[in-house]
């Protein structure tokens, strides 16, 4: 197996989106094909089909790779939960919780379960596309490194450095990062790619040449600044939204430790639907529908919602016919109380008892627990006189009952003993499911816009599935046109030993 790293000067640089591109080229050119990523730090994730956890990110490399997602794509995924906390992730199962410092002295033990995915990886693929995480210079992070150079160092691959020019100061980001690297992790990095351009790309031509003269280093190539590009993000979130013609719109509350908001990338990008996120101190108001979204901690984002005055916001907007869906964390929210007796999210007590009172809008009650949910799930959804297949997938530590449950949003649930999910309040108003991926089928999104509106006016719905095919199609070409990618197979297939090849040809080309 050969190995290629795409390492980062900052985060969000691009490196997620290159190497989904490059898998994407790679299998074109007919090799065989696995993203991997040693350690994810992320609230978006996927669950794989063996009931493991991984990065959003790295689930949609795997599909750039037209293969199924699995654990060993990213062996170590960090879920935040506080400022200084994360939920440990290994094999795609929840060890533990950890403060940043015991994390750090884990770290020597997390390298031994990357290298087992990367050995049981080499087995099978041609060609192992890795994304690093962060930056590699951050020097305070370097002892016992996993993410970036310490991996590289390990497995002994070559390293192409991302940065983003849209930022500003791209060659001080590329030479300082370049420069904060040891002797035997310069000579690892082969090349650089500058990401996110716009203007002509001639006035950039001298500042490429005095890089690759400074660094002895080729520019592999300049990738565009593609403003309409949708894909999964691993963990931003796109707060603008451009409606051209707005006939639904949809609230959705952007809390501490929002999880697995690519949920609403379908109703995000549809042109018809105006859903936007309300950011902290701003009101919640002139919206058909408030969607409350999944959370990493609950307990702490329900005590934030309520202190920005949304709980009040929320029963405004029921009073006035409004309408509220809830998903996962929300959808435990939306309940009597959340109880927490084992500690999972916090040791805060509320009238003697390990609970915080939830925003009892039905009549149920939660319970987190040790274990978590992890599974992919299909079932019957019923709404508004429609019933329909829905698929998703489930991530939560907790379990609800009560009363409300008695009538279920989802029937015939693959998974469980009772075979039902979620609820549907008396009146109407108020529906719930921990089902994540409810909008990534459209027969799912016109029975929830029916039952929103029964004159909703939107004329068509988005196949998430095929959008993101023809996004990673239009990306593979993008990277084929703009990247110098018979250069970077030459590196992949040489690996470390590769030399530094002549820039004037390059230069005159990504000029033409």
């Amino acid at each position: 197996m050969k190995t290629l790293m795409i390492q980062g000067t900052t985060s969000d640089a691009g490196k997620s989106t290159v190497v989904a591109g490059l898998c994407r080229v790679f299998v074109n050119r007919g090799f065989k094909v696995a993203p991997f990523k040693p350690q994810n730090m992320a609230l978006n994730s996927a669950v794989t089909a063996d009931g493991g956890e991984i990065g959003r990110a790295q689930a949609l490399q795997a599909i750039a790779a037209n293969i199924a997602p699995r654990v060993d794509f990213n062996p170590i995924l960090l879920k935040p939960n506080s400022d200084t906390g994360a939920q440990v992730i290994v094999h795609g199962k929840a060890l533990s919780n950890m403060e940043a410092s015991s994390y750090h002295d884990y770290k020597k033990v997390a390298m031994n379960a990357v290298l087992e995915s990367h050995h049981r990886l080499a087995k099978e693929f041609d060609v192992l596309m890795v994304e690093g995480a962060g930056s590699p210079a951050e020097i305070n992070l370097r002892e016992h490194d996993l993410a970036n150079m310490g991996y590289a160092e390990k497995v002994d691959c070559p390293v192409i450095l991302v940065a983003d020019i849209d930022r500003g100061g791209v060659f001080a980001h590329l030479v300082g990062t370049l420069e904060l690297l040891s002797e035997s992790e310069q000579a690892r990095v082969k090349g650089f790619i500058i990401n996110r351009f716009r203007g002509d790309i001639k006035l950039l031509t001298s500042g490429l040449t005095w890089l690759e003269e400074r660094t002895g280093k080729p520019v592999l190539g300049v990738l565009p600044y593609l403003h309409d590009l949708a894909l999964d993000a691993e963990d931003a979130i796109a707060i603008d939204n451009k409606v051209s013609s707005r006939k639904i719109s949809i609230a959705v509350p952007l809390l501490p430790h929002i999880s697995n908001h690519t949920d609403f990338d379908p109703l995000r990008l549809n042109p018809e639907i105006d859903l936007r996120y309300v950011k902290m101190g701003a009101r919640i108001d002139n919206c058909d529908l408030i969607i409350l979204p999944g959370s990493k901690n609950v307990i702490a984002d329900l005590a934030f919602l309520k202190a920005q005055g949304w709980q009040e916001d929320i029963n405004r907007h029921l009073r006035y016919g409004g309408k509220v869906l809830g998903i996962c964390g929300g959808f435990q929210m939306l309940g009597d109380k959340i109880f927490d007796p084992h500690g999972v999210e916090s040791t805060a007590e509320e009238n003697g008892e390990r609970a915080i009172s939830g925003l009892a809008l039905a009549d149920f009650t939660t319970t987190l627990t040790t274990s978590k949910t992890l599974t992919q799930v299909s079932g019957k959804l019923s709404l508004a006189g429609q019933q329909c297949d829905v698929f998703g997938y489930e991530i939560h530590c907790g379990h609800s009952q009560g009363a409300a449950l008695n009538k279920p949003l989802i029937t015939e649930l693959s998974i469980g003993t009772t075979g039902i999910d979620g609820f549907i309040s008396a009146d109407n108003q108020i529906v719930a499911t921990y089902l994540h991926g409810l909008f990534d089928h459209g027969a799912v999104t016109s029975a929830i816009l029916q039952w929103l509106k029964k004159d909703h006016g939107v004329q068509a719905v988005i196949d998430i599935e095929q959008h993101r095919e023809v996004q990673l199609d239009r990306l593979a070409d993008i990277c084929e046109q703009h990247l110098q990618m018979d250069d970077i197979e030459q590196i992949l297939q040489a690996g470390v030993s590769t030399s530094t090849s002549s820039s004037t040809t390059r230069h005159q080309e990504m000029s033409a």
